[in-house]
């Protein structure tokens, strides 16, 4: 969330959806951490794949605007 706001006031377009690119690769790294406490058993199997799939969801609806500002920059 907050890369998406430090790249909010930026212009053109491209350096936001470069900070909107950075939310995405953040959502990555919380799913890597995701693994790792689900190794070490700090949380469950079910808790796991509530969290994975929403960070997924995210990234999809992150990708989606990207994919938006693109198709619209002139």
């Amino acid at each position: 969330m907050a890369n998406i706001a430090e790249g909010f006031d930026t212009q053109p377009d491209n350096e936001f959806i470069r900070f909107l690119n950075y939310s995405k690769r953040s959502c990555t790294e919380i799913q890597s951490h995701l693994y790792v406490a689900h190794d070490n058993k700090y949380i469950k199997k079910d808790e796991f794949e509530n969290i994975y799939n929403k960070s997924n969801e995210v990234k999809k609806l992150i990708g989606g605007f990207i994919r938006y500002l693109n198709k619209n920059k002139t």
